[in-house]
């Protein structure tokens, strides 16, 4: 939404965006406090957000928890080596499973990079890391020519797009 440009957008989802970006009122009913915050209905802001996401304005509501803050201090990121023609079926199974917060495809970079389907992984302690990955190699079985694990080594601060007032 490069500078809110978009004809689809009206002044009031402009507003809604501004106010959410940042995100959601933490309060038991989070769009009644933003329909206060804009002098509109509750009904409307609900309205609202399901056309921009019908329409791709915005992307997704959802929470984005601090993994750090409830005790997942373990973060790797697996990598693994699996056929491309199979990419979409065992993302699938691996995005599937609980420990696992995001799974996507992502290019090859050979030689020195082989692997295709990136996995990211939180647990309370790097042998849990560990487990949980071999849980996925259990599941690739002989669909897995190599894999690794990437630690985070640092926390890096989240946001997403923001967009001027």
């Amino acid at each position: 939404m490069s500078g809110m440009s978009n004809p689809s957008v009206d002044d009031l989802d402009r507003r809604l965006v501004l106010a959410t970006q940042g995100g959601l009122p933490l309060v038991p009913r989070p769009y009644h406090a933003l329909a206060g915050q804009l002098g509109v209905s509750p009904e409307e802001v609900m309205a609202r957000l399901s056309a921009m996401l019908e329409r791709g304005v915005i992307r997704r509501i959802g929470a984005v928890p601090n993994h750090y803050a409830i005790g997942y201090t373990a973060n790797g990121m697996s990598v693994w080596d699996v056929p491309d023609e199979r990419i979409d079926e065992l993302g699938a199974r691996i995005g599937a499973l609980a420990f696992v917060t995001h799974c996507y495809h992502r290019p090859r970079r050979l030689p020195a990079w082989p692997y295709n389907l990136f996995a990211m992984v939180h647990g309370t302690s790097r042998e849990e890391v560990l487990a949980q990955v071999g849980e996925i190699a259990a599941l690739l079985g002989d669909a897995c020519r190599a894999h690794d694990v990437l630690f985070s080594t640092a926390i890096l601060k989240k946001t997403g797009l923001r967009i001027g007032a």
